[in-house]
């Protein structure tokens, strides 16, 4: 399985931006995708996530403001990203773990590439 991640980029605050993860390879059933960040100096927190049962997660500080979406066909999750604020300032790491036929499985984790997303205040 391999990710690929894009979309990070320089906006001001207040300002979007959308990012995209794709997936390819062995995709089970059951899945979990979506996205983490880590921001100079800090540890990598959760950002959003999609379940293939259309499960949703966000993390506190991007609530309201951050809306995460799945194409199927496509294997892609995008991450709209709005109201932009400097401590959004972070890369950001496309995650799916891929459970199989039952949520009781095991999951594989794969990471994809970071994406650095700037916010300029």
């Amino acid at each position: 399985v391999q990710l690929q991640a894009s979309g990070g980029g320089l906006v001001r605050a207040g300002g979007s931006l959308r990012l995209s993860c794709a997936a390819s390879g062995n995709i089970f059933s059951k899945w979990v995708m979506g996205w983490y960040r880590q921001a100079p100096g800090k540890q990598r927190e959760l950002v959003s996530l999609l379940g293939s049962d259309g499960s949703l997660t966000y993390g506190d500080s991007v609530k309201g403001r951050f809306t995460i979406s799945g194409d199927n066909a496509k294997n892609t999750v995008y991450l709209q990203m709005n109201s932009l604020e400097s401590d959004d300032t972070a890369v950001y790491y496309c995650r799916l773990q891929n459970y199989g036929r039952t949520w009781s499985s095991n999951p594989e984790g794969y990471w994809g590439q970071g994406t650095l997303v700037t916010v300029s205040s």
